[in-house]
This record gives structure tokens, C-alpha cells and sequence, in this order.
């Protein structure tokens, strides 16, 4: 184990390195690391339901019922509508352990000695920038479509486009939501991109660093980087459902429109 640490050299690349092409199309690390995480992820869920179906548990099981119970209490807490928080939990909750164990696959000692044709064979999806960004727009897609079934169509396109004659305010607040629509799904994606990036890089730099002590000294920074990956999966967990509870929220007018429209404000209040 030694030997490997210090063997290890310092190749560190901000995008996916491909492995092999199959019919031109290029499979990268981040890529097959990425299938191994989508494989553990099903079979950790199928494994845990099947348990519990069956009324057979162990410790295993129940950590991860713990933690599903867990997620469904903040689904519960931060969206108020049951109706809602039970067809956003699917979403919400795969996010989460998808991401959680394909964060922790970036964790795996030797990460950087295993290649093939001198190119890293593990990357974590999770640092890969085209993975992030995908899982942001379809968050961000997703929570748009709910919006629009709680809301209605032209209700849901009324949160952003208002008449700039009759509410300015209320234009530019809608102008203000449109970007923050885009800015949320960037720093969706630029967040866990960087942690996951920056964890790979701190562990190699440490691995290379420390030389034969490696073996002595990354098993501190790991647990650091786990309990980091857990903390990632859960922030985008929670940002989800902030932005599906956003999304949802009834706008009423602006002041200034609200006042000029009294039976208006009413009539919507009532409904």
C-alpha cells in the first residue's frame, strides 16, 4: 500500500479524460467511474427495500431507513403541501444518494495509481462539470414543471413576465427572477464541481506529499473529505426543495400595483 502512495505522480486535469471510444464516442473516466456509481446506488436502494419488504433488517438496512427518514422529514418541514413533498421526494432524495456515493467514490485510496494508457481510471462524476451542470438542469427543469402544475402556465410565466407600463416594479422583480432562475442552477452546479474537485486534488496532493507517511496520514483527510461528500449531497438535497418551495409560492403584485388594484389583491387573496 506504501508503495503505491509512493509511486503515485501529480496529474491533476479539470475535465474528464477519456479512456476509450466506442464508435467515436468517448468514454471517460468520470464516465465508467460514474456507471459503478449508478450501479451501487440501485443496488443499495433495491437491497434496503427488498429488507424492509420482507421485514428482515440489520444494521445496514437501518442505516439507510434512518436516513431516508431522515430526508423525508425535511421534504416534510421545508415543503408544506403533502401532495407535492410526496412527488418531489423521488427526485429529491435520488439526488441525494446519487450524489452522495459518487462523491465518495473520489475517495477511494490509490485513486490516481490505478491508469489505462497513462490516464486515470477513477474520477468521481460528481467532479466532472459536465455531470453538475446536466444534474442542475434537471432540477431546475423539474421544479419549472411543478411550478407550472401547482401554479398554471401563464400564472408560472407571470412570476417573470409583467407589463413594464402598468408595474414597472413588478417588471423588474420579474426581470431579477429570471436571472436568479439561471444563477441558481449555475451555482448548483459550480458547487458540488468545485468540493468534488477540490477533494480529489487535496487528497493527491496529499498522497504525493507524504510519500511512504501517506498511508498514515490520508486516512484523517478522507473521513474529512466523507463527511464533506455527505454534506454536499444533503446541500443539494435541500437546495431542490428550497427552490420547488419557491417556485410554488404564490407572488402577489407589486405595492404600488397592489394599491392601485384593491378589488384585484382581494379577489386573488379569496382564491
Amino acid at each position: 500500500m506504501n508503495s503505491i502512495f509512493a509511486a503515485t505522480e501529480l496529474h491533476i486535469s479539470i475535465s474528464a479524460e477519456p479512456l476509450f471510444y466506442i464508435f467515436g464516442f468517448p468514454i471517460t473516466n468520470a464516465l465508467f467511474t460514474g456507471v459503478i456509481g449508478i450501479a451501487l446506488v440501485i443496488w443499495v436502494l433495491w437491497y434496503a427495500a427488498g429488507k424492509v419488504k420482507k421485514g428482515k433488517y440489520n444494521r445496514f438496512v437501518g442505516l439507510v431507513q434512518w436516513v431516508f427518514e431522515g430526508l423525508l422529514k425535511q421534504i416534510d418541514g421545508i415543503i408544506p403541501n403533502k401532495k407535492l413533498a410526496r412527488k418531489i421526494t423521488p427526485l429529491a432524495v435520488t439526488i441525494f444518494f446519487f450524489v452522495l456515493l459518487n462523491y465518495w467514490l473520489s475517495i477511494i485510496p490509490g485513486l490516481d495509481s490505478i491508469k489505462w494508457n497513462g490516464v486515470p481510471v477513477l474520477r468521481s462524476l460528481t467532479a466532472d462539470l459536465n455531470f453538475t451542470v446536466g444534474l442542475a438542469i434537471i432540477t431546475i427543469i423539474t421544479v419549472q414543471i411543478y411550478a407550472v402544475k401547482y401554479l398554471g402556465m401563464f400564472s408560472n410565466a407571470g412570476r417573470y413576465l409583467r407589463n413594464p407600463f402598468k408595474d414597472p416594479v413588478g417588471a423588474f422583480e420579474g426581470v431579477l427572477e429570471l436571472i436568479g432562475e439561471f444563477s441558481r442552477g449555475m451555482a448548483l452546479a459550480l458547487r458540488l464541481f468545485g468540493n468534488a474537485f477540490a477533494g480529489e486534488v487535496l487528497l493527491l496532493v496529499i498522497a504525493v506529499l507524504t510519500s511512504y507517511a501517506a498511508a498514515v496520514v490520508l486516512p484523517v483527510f478522507m473521513i474529512f473529505e466523507l463527511f464533506i461528500g455527505f454534506i454536499q449531497a444533503y446541500v443539494f438535497f435541500v437546495l431542490t426543495l428550497i427552490f420547488t418551495s419557491l417556485a410554488v409560492a404564490h407572488h402577489g403584485p407589486s405595492p404600488a400595483h397592489s394599491s392601485a388594484h384593491p378589488k384585484k389583491k382581494a379577489a386573488q387573496v379569496k382564491g
